[in-house]
């Protein structure tokens, strides 16, 4: 009985809580665009005590010559708790595919002035739109763009400490940190061709460390409807005490990211550049029998038009997105694998029903520099809420 009434009781403060939030806009002008934290952390501005939200998507996807998949590709929980006006905490639960279970954000940020901010925690690292912005109805399509995947690669969390804040006078955001970073050897999954440094994302879980890495983002919203960020990710992957001196135990990583948003009545546009450089990704490829590449680089643009009225409450966006990415930019050491030099169409149609709920669609056609190679096309559909 005592359980049933402390579930009971935990479940009536969590609606109401959840009541309070700020629910997801449809107003698309990406200098009033916030992602999950943000939303938390302003929310209860006015009020102590707890805020919940969450998102969730489910896919079906269909690829030429194979079964369709059906997945609940993730459900997600978000807490913030205000202890006093200044200091808060952030985090954000994630079941994917069913079975898996991860911790995405769980940081502490403390507001030294009403401008800057120190947090402390498992944060995400900002690089690009999509790590930071991901949220199924913040973006167009089903899946996210490919190249924030084997690039970024997104969704990228580690452990770190530093300041966020803005100046509204510049129309400037800002955000600088400290962090753990990349690990050389994941357990037996390294980093390699194919996806880069995605195999080496430690995600907070009994993270090593024996390198700084340094990462920042300034965002400029100066201009109206539009939305310029510039990001920065350096230092050193992680590697054992007992081989931190060999060559190739460990590899420098310099990344550096341009990124648009623009909004013009029912046009939008979005874009981004990703470069990152590899160094002693020979010695690397030698030591652990690897195939990383010593530069990775990519970018896509995106154009999307609401095909109806603007006094519309619901929006019905046809997009047209294309991106073209390489792992293999450049090599060291190894041969160029062309079947990582890749580019993908992607056309489809996001429909807001309600502020907080899309469904989607999209046809893609996937394909690489590989001579002769067959293009893959795949046909996604989907939904996706967040509240």
């Amino acid at each position: 009985m005592k359980k049933f009434l402390f579930f009971l009781t935990v479940s009536v403060s969590l609606s109401i809580s959840a009541q309070n939030t700020q629910k997801d806009s449809i107003n698309i002008n990406p200098q009033n665009q916030v992602n999950a934290a943000q939303r938390l952390l302003s929310s209860n501005i006015n009020q102590k005590g707890l805020t919940v939200g969450g998102y969730a998507e489910a896919h079906y996807n269909s690829v030429s010559g194979q079964n369709a998949l059906l997945d609940v590709h993730r459900v997600v929980m978000l807490f913030g708790y205000k202890f006093n006006d200044r200091t808060q905490f952030i985090t954000e639960l994630e079941f994917e595919h069913v079975k898996e279970v991860y911790v995405e954000q769980a940081f502490l940020q403390y507001s030294i002035t009403d401008n800057t901010n120190v947090r402390a925690g498992l944060m995400l690292v900002p690089m690009g739109i999509i790590n930071e912005y991901h949220e199924p109805t913040t973006f167009n399509g089903v899946e996210r763009p490919s190249m924030d995947k084997a690039i970024v690669p997104t969704t990228w969390r580690e452990i770190g400490l530093g300041l966020s804040g803005k100046f509204d006078d510049a129309s400037l955001r800002y955000q600088a940190y400290m962090f753990n970073g990349f690990t050389s050897n994941n357990n037996g999954k390294f980093l390699g061709g194919s996806n880069g440094l995605r195999n080496g994302r430690q995600k907070g879980a009994e993270s090593t460390m024996n390198n700084i890495n340094f990462a920042g983002k300034l965002d400029y919203y100066g201009l109206p409807g539009l939305r310029l960020g510039l990001s920065g990710y350096f230092g050193r992957t992680q590697s054992e005490k007992a081989i931190e001196d060999i060559a190739g135990s460990d590899v420098g990583v310099a990344m550096i990211g341009l990124d648009a948003r623009y909004a013009y009545q029912r046009f939008t546009a979005r874009g981004q550049f990703i470069t990152a450089n590899i160094a002693d990704s020979k010695e690397y490829n030698a030591y652990y029998g690897s195939d990383l590449g010593s530069k990775l680089q990519g970018f896509y643009v995106e154009t999307a038009y609401n095909l109806l009225p603007m006094n519309k409450k619901q929006q019905l966006f046809g997009f047209v997105r294309y991106e073209d990415f390489n792992t293999h930019a450049s090599t060291d050491g190894v041969a160029q694998n062309l079947s990582y030099d890749r580019n993908e169409w992607t056309f489809g149609l996001t429909y807001k029903v309600a502020p907080g709920a899309a469904f989607k669609a999209d046809y893609q056609l996937k394909n690489n520099a590989v001579v002769g190679n067959a293009v893959t096309k795949q046909f996604n559909l989907g939904f996706g809420v967040w509240f």
